[in-house]
């Protein structure tokens, strides 16, 4: 990916795919947006390890760059981003610019293969069926792929009431079924 990625530490897990709405108001993440719809670059989010979104952090290797798809002012003059998870990448290493913007030089990682979902994990494509629509626009608008392993563990880690770091454990793993396999035990299967 090249160096001087823009990084976004948040107390949130943004995974491939996934939608992501953020207010933004730091001058620091305002020039970053700029720069990035300007230079069509995406950035990333990582999850927050220790300290805060508005204050030095100290956030995890592992995470997701974000491309803009939509921006808006808000009423109290934020500026508002909808954004969508691209590839997951990690940090190889990271500055802090005098502004206190991260940046850093970013590795993407690879794509996990296509990997049809499994007969096993069917009732967990059918509760995502049933949920995503109560979810509100962001996810009317996603692509639904419920036949595909990695698009379903994705989206029920996203949507689960998880910690962040059970989310950034989901994000990390690399083998789509035993991240189902986690997540699947979490739901309760029905009787047939």
């Amino acid at each position: 990916m090249g160096s001087d990625t823009p990084l976004f530490p948040l107390n949130t897990v943004l995974f491939p795919g996934g939608p992501l709405a953020l207010r933004i108001f730091e001058p620091r993440y305002v020039d970053m947006v700029g720069r990035c719809m300007r230079e069509q670059q995406a950035f990333g989010v990582v999850l927050i390890r220790e300290g805060a979104e508005t204050g030095p952090a100290e956030f995890h290797d592992i995470g997701t760059l974000a491309r803009i798809t939509d921006f808006h002012t808000l009423p109290e003059g934020l500026l508002g981003l909808v954004t969508v998870g691209e590839t997951r990448f990690r940090v190889l290493d990271r500055r802090r610019l005098d502004d206190g913007l991260n940046v850093g030089t970013v590795e993407t990682l690879p794509a996990e293969p296509l990997h049809p979902l499994p007969a096993d994990f069917a009732h967990l494509a059918k509760v995502l069926d049933t949920l995503l629509p109560q979810l509100g626009p962001a996810y009317a608008q996603l692509e639904h792929r419920l036949d595909d392993a990695t698009w379903v563990g994705y989206r029920l880690a996203e949507i689960l009431p998880l910690t962040p770091q059970s989310r950034q454990h989901c994000l990390e793993l690399s083998d789509p079924l035993e991240r189902l396999r986690l997540l699947g035990g979490l739901i309760e299967r029905p009787s047939d």
